[in-house]
């Protein structure tokens, strides 16, 4: 094994962030116990944001993001792991803080490790990666709350995008009926999701101050917070869920209790970041298994490090849809 590896490193210059594909040491890599050799990550909206020197994700750099990584051990001094286990890891602090899934090999605490599932293949992995898993905690959430395809159509928002598209394809397998709220038209995933209706976010989100809406879902998983979450909670069936991951258009929330108590709403929150590793091996499997989407492949774009400055840069312009994987080897 060589001393450097190849990674996007981010670095501050003069106020402004520089994203750059370069040789960097081994030993810049924290002290943890566990050695991966990464073979794949992804790109998520979280990356993005961290290779733009926001500080609310990552605080020092330079750094190398990416928050999710798949690959092989190569070498532990815990008792978790031995070299040549196929594993994977997705949220704690990786690409955060601790140098990501970007680079050529991670260096992690034991505890942030995943087993790779046996029917999961390193590309279908990262072709889920924390986007994946976020919906798959969100699908778990509504199957959890008694949520059953008899019981009407669940809303997904934000649904061309990483979480939003995957979570259609889960709830499409599961039998339920879906209905896609996006701000994009007649996109190539829209079109390969046919079973799917689609609303357009502005048409659907009501800006009035009424309590209650026309109940319409059964449940709902949120992307976007803001408007629409308000919107759906208002919109939905008496009993009906709501999952809410993201706050891609805003973290405020302005609501009566009177969907809560009125027509006994839930609305429940979802978190990948510090998930407990029984539910992570949990929905893992699932997702391995009986939950896997069959069209996850082709709404999968693979690029190189190489490429990957430009997709970035596309991602936070609102230009792309479906999921990014990236090539480390």
């Amino acid at each position: 094994m060589e001393n450097t590896f190849k990674a996007l490193l981010i670095r501050e210059e003069n106020g402004q962030f520089l994203k750059q594909v370069q040789q960097v040491s081994l030993s810049s890599l924290p002290d943890h116990d566990t050695l991966i050799r990464v073979t794949y990550s992804s790109l998520n909206y979280k990356d993005a944001l961290s290779a733009t020197g926001n500080k609310g994700v990552t605080r020092t750099f330079p750094h190398v993001p990416g928050i999710d990584a798949v690959g092989v051990v190569e070498e532990s001094s815990g008792k978790l792991w031995k070299k040549g286990d196929q594993v994977l890891v997705t949220g704690f602090d990786l690409g955060m803080n601790t140098w990501g899934g970007y680079g050529q090999y991670i260096r992690v605490p034991g505890e942030w490790i995943v087993a790779l599932p046996p029917n999961l293949q390193p590309q279908e992995a990262m072709a889920l990666g924390t986007a994946g898993f976020t919906a798959g905690l969100c699908v778990d959430k509504l199957v959890q709350a008694g949520i059953k395809p008899s019981d009407g159509p669940i809303a997904v928002s934000g649904a061309t995008g990483g979480v939003g598209s995957i979570s259609l394809q889960l709830l499409s397998k599961l039998g339920y009926q879906t209905v896609g709220i996006s701000g994009k038209k007649n996109t190539d995933l829209q079109q390969q999701l046919n079973g799917t209706e689609w609303l357009d976010r502005q048409e659907f989100t009501d800006e009035s101050k009424r309590a209650l809406l026309k109940p319409r879902f059964a449940g709902a998983i949120d992307t976007v917070g803001g408007s629409v979450l308000t919107t759906l909670v208002r919109s939905l069936q008496y009993n009906g869920v709501v999952a809410a991951c993201g706050m891609a258009q805003s973290g405020d929330l302005n609501l009566t209790v009177f969907p809560f108590i009125l027509n006994g709403v839930s609305l429940l929150g979802v978190d990948s970041v510090q998930a407990s590793m029984p539910v992570r091996q949990r929905v893992w499997n699932l997702l391995a298994n009986e939950w896997k989407p069959e069209q996850l492949v082709s709404f999968t774009k693979q690029l190189t490090l190489e490429e990957l400055p430009e997709q970035i840069d596309q991602m936070l312009a609102g230009q792309t849809e479906g999921r990014t994987l990236v090539k480390l080897w």
